[in-house]
């Protein structure tokens, strides 16, 4: 008999653990996910995350590891690294970064000292924690410098961003957004970089899916770096990649292993390996087109219904609501949409009057309910229930009614079945 480490189900072995994925799974299925940064994979890309190589410690790179018995994982990363390459057409990818987060301290790793200089878009108008802010070690290690949109119509203020890079010269700008609805002009970033003898990183992390379909300008032709998550609009696993020319190839590697991390999660990069494969089929495509065009009717029956948006509407997946006219601050918005079986995060708005724990502002993303299978029809039933609940915030009876619909939307398009984790 072999040696156990426990009992043989997880009901059996930990009923906590056991009752908090049932859930959850509870939750997933019977609640509209609206976080721009949230996705459900297939079945394939939960079979593969859940698998066996978790097990398996492959510290290094393929053929060069410094472990025996990694013959299936190099098959494994060697497949993931040819995949990303045909979705993205890049010179050199590293697929084991853990995160997003991570596949950008790769690139700061290896292309900055102590002490350089970055410029990035600041986290009030849009940017990324990551992208140099104080708290984060990207704002510890290095001395940032912050760009952001205009009072206007709130898109990036390109003039500030030369004025910036010229009155600082930068040694890396970052291009790339974590709430910022519009299209990003990576050629636009390259030009100023260029100016002042910097480089670029495109941090594509919300746009992946839409990039790999050219439905949004592709940072990879034209940014020394670019880096991504593995979920969100990818609709793979949570998980990081990160991109270069090739001359960068040698310093990035080893900025990801040894310089961030140890063994890479080879049963992650796996489920990586199967989203790549599932991005490249005509579905993935549709999939994506669908996305966008939620995104539109999503904009236009919220403005119609009153709402104001930020930059006046959206180019991707995701919405940010200016919900100062509503006299509501994103924080109780995103609790009373919760009562009624909408997810969303608050976010801060440009120039938000609110701090970041309460904010001017909630966020919006159309990936996830896209997968559902939710089209044009659906986001005007979503914009209406979402100005209803806020509209009636204060009545129970009225949040409970819109739960009911929430329902029999979600039991319409349904995610997994019952009994999948």
């Amino acid at each position: 008999m072999p040696i156990r480490t426990g009992p043989s189900s997880l009901r059996e072995g930990d009923p906590e653990i056991f009752q908090a994925l049932q859930g959850e799974a509870e939750r997933q299925r019977n609640h509209l996910v609206l976080i721009a940064s949230e996705n459900y994979v297939s079945r394939a890309v939960l079979e593969a995350s859940g698998s066996l190589l978790t097990n398996k410690y492959a510290e290094g790179y393929p053929h060069g590891r410094y472990y025996g018995g990694c013959e299936y994982a190099d098959q494994v990363e060697e497949l993931a690294v040819e995949r990303a390459k045909k979705v993205f057409r890049a010179e050199h990818i590293n697929v084991q970064p853990h995160s997003g987060s991570q596949a950008n301290q790769a690139v700061y790793l290896a292309a900055l000292k102590p002490g350089d200089i970055l410029l990035g878009m600041s986290l009030a108008h849009g940017g990324h924690l990551t992208h140099g802010t104080s708290m984060n070690l990207s704002g510890k290690y290095f001395r940032a410098f912050f760009y952001g949109v205009s009072a206007g119509d709130q898109r990036i203020d390109f003039d500030q961003v030369r004025d910036l890079a010229r009155k600082h010269q930068p040694k890396l700008i970052i291009a790339g957004a974590s709430a910022y609805p519009r299209q990003i002009d990576f050629p636009l970033f390259r030009q100023i970089a260029d100016e002042v003898g910097a480089m670029v990183m495109g941090d594509m992390a919300h746009i992946a899916g839409l990039v790999a379909c050219g439905l949004h300008p592709d940072p990879v032709p034209v940014c020394q770096f670019v880096t991504t998550s593995t979920h969100k609009t990818l609709r793979g696993p949570r998980g990081g990649m990160v991109f270069c020319k090739k001359d960068w190839a040698k310093k990035l590697d080893s900025a990801v292993f040894p310089g961030l991390q140890g063994g890479p999660l080879m049963h992650i990069i796996a489920a990586k390996a199967v989203a790549l494969h599932e991005a490249q089929q005509p579905q993935f495509k549709i999939y994506q087109h669908q996305v966008v065009a939620n995104g539109h009717m999503l904009a236009d029956v919220l403005i119609a219904r009153g709402f104001k948006l930020v930059s006046g509407g959206t180019d991707t997946h995701l919405l940010l609501l200016d919900l100062r006219d509503r006299q509501i601050t994103g924080r109780d918005a995103e609790l009373v949409l919760g009562k009624a079986g909408i997810s969303l995060n608050k976010n801060v708005i440009p120039f938000d009057p609110c701090g970041p724990g309460v904010t001017s502002g909630v966020r919006l993303g159309t990936a996830a309910v896209t997968t559902r299978g939710m089209k044009e029809n659906e986001m005007g039933i979503i914009a209406q229930m979402i100005s209803e609940a806020l509209d009636h915030r204060d009545d129970e009876g009225h949040l409970r009614r819109i739960r009911q619909t929430v329902l029999e939307l979600c039991q319409k398009f349904p995610i997994y079945p019952l009994g999948t984790h």
